[in-house]
């Protein structure tokens, strides 16, 4: 995990008609992304809608991901709460599991201090046998990973990076200060894929990477072989769907459009529900324009 390049998806869940899990879809989802070039799996993140599961079956996701993946790629597994010690309990369950890495994210409601937020990140780290990756998204959590706080925790040893969602290239740029080859940045913006690339992150945790593994994968390689301008193209040439697919909070667009394109992975658990009509329309047309669905 230290050294991983490229493109991870975040994995939506896809659910049944009585809103259970799909746990053969799950599969079919992993092997689609495997032989699509995909770099890594995150499942629990927030486009797995894992706020609205229970642990069990965070666990049983966790679980069966980790044995279906079967070490052919790294899995990295959402533990993220904003209670300290059942993000503690999750990571040190999910390490025992066989995760490849963790995604903690930053206390959210309760949010903290400098320390409390140090501590909170920490204590996780120097218990859980595999390393963490910090998840900086303060449009989701109220509160933002502070420079100071990023500084501070790339220097553990278990602690392998950064998954940068707040959108602001500035922060992005002050923190690339921070990163080495044991503290990497994901960039997790798929419109800021190829400029997070620029300021020195390995890769991108993508939502875009769900309906198109390869092309994802492609913006990330393009730009490590030495082709920026190839980076560039397909960043470019994907906006419009990218855009799309944030049209609406995530991950409604983006289960719609597997929808849309015969992947068939199921509604939503509330507060999350069908998308507005001319949200869907607007998606179902960026599709179009790329080839993708009907």
């Amino acid at each position: 995990m230290k050294t991983i390049k490229g493109s991870i998806v975040a994995m939506v869940t896809p659910f049944h008609e009585d809103g259970s899990v799909n746990y053969e879809k799950i599969e079919e989802m992993i092997e689609f992304q495997i032989s699509h070039s995909t770099d890594g799996i995150l499942v629990l993140g927030t486009t797995g809608e894992s706020t609205t599961m229970t642990h069990e079956e965070d666990d049983q996701v966790a679980q069966f991901t980790i044995d279906k993946v079967h070490g052919r790629v790294p899995v990295i597994v959402g533990a993220g709460s904003n209670s300290t010690q059942t993000q503690l309990e999750k990571s040190i369950k999910y390490s025992k599991m066989g995760a490849d890495a963790l995604l903690l994210i930053s206390p959210y409601y309760n949010k903290a201090n400098t320390e409390g937020m140090i501590r909170h990140f920490k204590v996780c780290a120097d218990q859980a046998s595999c390393p963490s990756i910090l998840y900086n998204i303060p449009g989701r959590t109220g509160c933002s990973i502070s420079e100071e706080v990023v500084k501070e925790l790339s220097k553990h040893p278990n602690i392998c990076g950064i998954k940068e969602a707040s959108g602001n290239i500035s922060y992005a740029t002050n923190i690339a200060r921070y990163l080495s080859d044991d503290f990497a940045m994901y960039s997790g913006n798929d419109d800021m894929i190829t400029s997070m690339l620029s300021i020195g992150a390995s890769g991108v945790i993508s939502v875009l990477s769900n309906i198109l593994p390869q092309q994802t994968h492609d913006i990330v390689s393009s730009f490590h072989q030495g082709n920026v301008k190839r980076s560039l193209e397909l960043q470019l040439q994907y906006l419009d769907v990218i855009h799309a697919l944030f049209c609406e909070v995530n991950p409604i667009p983006v289960k719609a459009a597997m929808n849309l394109m015969g992947m068939q992975v199921g509604g939503y658990r509330l507060p999350l529900c069908e998308m507005d009509p001319k949200n869907l329309a607007r998606l179902q047309a960026a599709l179009q324009e790329q080839g993708l669905c009907e």
